[in-house]
C-alpha cells in the first residue's frame, strides 16, 4: 500500500522512478550462459566432482555418480541431501557457477 502512495505521489510531482525492466532476451541470455557452463562442466567432469564435493559434503560418490554433470540432477541432490527447497537449491548452484566461471 506504501509503495501505491510512494508511486501516486511521485506521478503527481512529475518525478521520474527508475524501474528494472528485465526483457525475455536478458533471460534467454542468462540461460544460454548457465547451458554454457554445464557444457563445461560437464567435459571437465573428473575435475569437477572434488569441486562439487568440496562445497557440498553430503553428497556421496554416488550422488555424483548419478549427477554426471547434470544442472537439473545436482540440484534435485541437494534438495533431499540438504533438506532444502529447490529455489534454494537453485540459489547455492547459482551462487556455485558464478564462482567457477571466475575460476575458469
Amino acid at each position: 500500500m506504501r509503495a501505491i502512495i510512494v508511486l501516486a505521489a511521485c506521478a503527481a510531482l512529475g518525478v521520474a522512478v527508475p524501474m528494472v525492466v528485465h526483457s525475455p532476451a536478458q533471460a534467454q541470455t542468462s540461460q544460454n550462459d548457465s547451458r554454457a557452463i554445464w557444457e563445461k562442466i560437464k567435459g571437465s567432469w573428473n575435475q569437477t566432482k572434488g569441486a562439487i564435493k568440496e562445497q557440498w559434503g553430503k553428497l556421496t560418490d554416488d550422488d555424483l555418480l548419478e549427477i554426471e554433470g547434470r544442472r537439473d540432477q545436482l540440484v534435485g541432490k541437494l534438495q533431499t541431501r540438504y533438506g532444502i527447497s529447490r529455489d534454494q537449491a537453485e540459489a547455492q548452484v547459482s551462487s556455485w557457477e558464478r564462482k567457477r566461471v571466475r575460476e575458469m
